[in-house]
Formats: C-alpha cells, sequence, structure tokens
C-alpha cells in the first residue's frame, strides 16, 4: 500500500485492481478499485442541507479518481496511522484516521452535537486472494479488532466505555482469489486483525492525548 498526503486529500494506492468492499459515501458495497481516497473537510462544512455525497461524487470525478473508493472524515489528515502486519504467508496493511468527537457505545445511542463529525476511517488490504464471501467475513473481523481497539483505549461515556462512532467507515480490500475463509483462526485473519487493531489503537491513544492537553 503506498499512501499519499496532499491535502485536502490522502490516497492510499493499491498498485493493482482488488475486489474491495465497505460502506464508504463513494462507491460503496463491493466493487473492483485500485485506489482508496480521504477528502478532508471541516465540522463546519457538513451542515444538514448540505449533499456530501454528491459533492464528493463531483470533487473525486475532477480529480481523476471517480473509479476509486472515497471517504469523508474532519480528522486532520496528518493524524493518519498505517500499520502492517504478517501471518504465515500472509500480510496486511491498515490506514486509518480516527477521531472520538462523535464516539458512541453500540446499542446506546447519545444526543448528537450537531457540530461533531470526529469518525474513524479504517482501509484494511491483504495480498491474499479471497473470495466475495471471504471479505464479507473479512469486514466483521476489522469491526470487531477496531471495536477492541477502542475499548482498551477509548474515552468512557454516559452509556457506558466507547466502541466506535456513529459515522465510522470501513473499507476491505484483497485480490479477487480462491480463499474461502477469512475468521480469526486464519493468517488472513490474524494479519488484517492486527494490523487494525495496532492502527486504531494508535490513533485512538493519539486523540486521547489531545483531548487532556
Amino acid at each position: 500500500m503506498r499512501v499519499t498526503l496532499e491535502r485536502p486529500w490522502l490516497t492510499a494506492d493499491l498498485d493493482r485492481p482488488c475486489r474491495m468492499l465497505g460502506w464508504a459515501p463513494h462507491n460503496p458495497g463491493f466493487v473492483t478499485a485500485s485506489r482508496v481516497v480521504w477528502r478532508e473537510v471541516r465540522d463546519a462544512d457538513l451542515t444538514e442541507d448540505f449533499d456530501a455525497l454528491g459533492w464528493l461524487a463531483a470533487s473525486m470525478d475532477a480529480r481523476g479518481d471517480a473509479a476509486a473508493v472515497g471517504l469523508l472524515t474532519s480528522r486532520d489528515l496528518a493524524r493518519y496511522r498505517l500499520e502492517t502486519a504478517c501471518s504465515g504467508l500472509v500480510s496486511a496493511s491498515c490506514l486509518a484516521t480516527i477521531g472520538l468527537t462523535n464516539a458512541e457505545r453500540v446499542g446506546h445511542r447519545l444526543p448528537r452535537d450537531a457540530d461533531a463529525w470526529g469518525t474513524i476511517n479504517i482501509l484494511a488490504a491483504t495480498d491474499a486472494g479471497l473470495s466475495d464471501t471471504a471479505l464479507t467475513e473479512l469486514l466483521s473481523i476489522v469491526a470487531e479488532a477496531r471495536t477492541a481497539a477502542v475499548i482498551d483505549h477509548g474515552p468512557d461515556l454516559l452509556s457506558g466505555r466507547a466502541t466506535g462512532t456513529g459515522t465510522d467507515c470501513i473499507v476491505v480490500a484483497a485480490p479477487a482469489g480462491p480463499g474461502l475463509f477469512a475468521g480469526l483462526h486464519t493468517d488472513v485473519g490474524e494479519a488484517v486483525g492486527a494490523a487494525v487493531y495496532r492502527a486504531v489503537a494508535a490513533g485512538t491513544a493519539a486523540w486521547m492525548r489531545e483531548q487532556e492537553a
């Protein structure tokens, strides 16, 4: 994964077309792409009447990235975290931006600050060739690793320890291949889980230190 920061853009280039799955604002669901792009915005830009999805699509098209997967964040992109991990013959990378001003505990929604859009955006990529079914399973591993990292390092809310934010986005990527499984007992599940945990833990700890400063 090659990462380039040219604010207000952060680009992850995977060097080859990969099968991707996620709920990104631009090109969600199952897609084939080689790039995932973050667009930094200000909280004040994200008003209720602002067409963020249309604006992001137009902005990405203008820079030649209409086919890429696109994410939005109000987090300072310079704070991104990139971590890698290996298990057996499998390697994995995680690129993440971590903001928790929009933190929630799952199952306990809090009144939201309309001016706070902190979020966790994650791209987890592996070199293991996976089927669409395995890619779906891998998405659950990323969500589990994200949640574990936030519980271990994140803030306490009125509803309990935060487990994520109300606007988290996750994208997983892998070359299309024969792999049928990507759970916790597999090399790919271990490698991706470790990379995601490290990235989110480091980003969460950094965000917590900023709040104390």
